[in-house]
């Protein structure tokens, strides 16, 4: 992934969600506003499906678990769409909180994302042994 693309997207998805609170708070309906916001969010997230398929072969390979990237990727990129056809179908005001709650979510997932490409490693050796411990002791206290 590329920093500054992960942290403009998260940056984008954000003003899309206060964006999306302020004209719920105002009792405005759904527009063409709020979404086009949903497009523009679900654009950066196909350009990051592009960026996370060249990143690898160009050196920058993710350093945690690639299933687990892509599955919040895809999950991402299904999110927008599907709030964007419900706030086509209600177009009451509460829509908009719906795609508040839908750009905060893309926001944490554009982040996690991020943390599973950079930060994560795929080295579950110190995890699995604390989590065995944890268990052999519970097992110990029980018997």
């Amino acid at each position: 992934m590329i920093e500054w693309y992960t942290w403009a997207a998260a940056a984008v998805s954000l003003a899309a969600a206060v964006l999306a609170l302020v004209l719920t708070l105002a009792r405005r309906p759904v527009n063409d506003i709020t979404l086009g916001a949903v497009v523009l969010v679900e654009l950066l997230l196909v350009a990051q499906v592009v960026i996370a398929i060249v990143s690898p072969f160009a050196g920058n390979g993710p350093t945690g678990d690639p299933l687990e990237f892509w599955l919040y990727l895809v999950c991402a990129l299904l999110l927008p769409p599907a709030a964007g056809f419900w706030a086509l179908i209600d177009r009451g005001r509460w829509s908009n909180l719906i795609l508040c709650v839908l750009f905060l979510a893309v926001a944490v997932m554009i982040y996690r994302m991020h943390q599973i490409w950079t930060v994560q490693t795929t080295s579950t050796g110190d995890g699995a042994q604390a989590l065995g411990a944890a268990v052999s002791l519970v097992i110990a206290r029980l018997g």
